[in-house]
């Protein structure tokens, strides 16, 4: 099962390695900013469409994202 904070985490992780603030992303993404927050709290999900936005907001490859999101998942065999 897909974890919304591991999600959250990463995402975040990310966001602040390449020091941009919410609303830097967001506005990239073409989000709200009280959006990106609740995915980064783990409080939604993001469709797949907003998972890749963000990625290209963040300069970084949807799957690189994705493989540290299961590398990060618990229930991953």
């Amino acid at each position: 099962m897909l974890d919304a904070k591991i999600v959250g985490k990463v995402i975040q992780r990310h966001r602040e390695i390449k020091g941009l603030s919410q609303e830097v992303v967001s506005g990239f993404a073409d989000i709200g900013r009280t959006h990106l927050s609740a995915i980064e709290r783990g409080e939604r999900k993001p469709t797949l469409e907003t998972f890749y936005r963000i990625s290209l907001a963040l300069e970084v490859k949807p799957s690189e994202l994705w493989k540290e999101i299961e590398q990060e998942n618990p229930c991953n065999p």
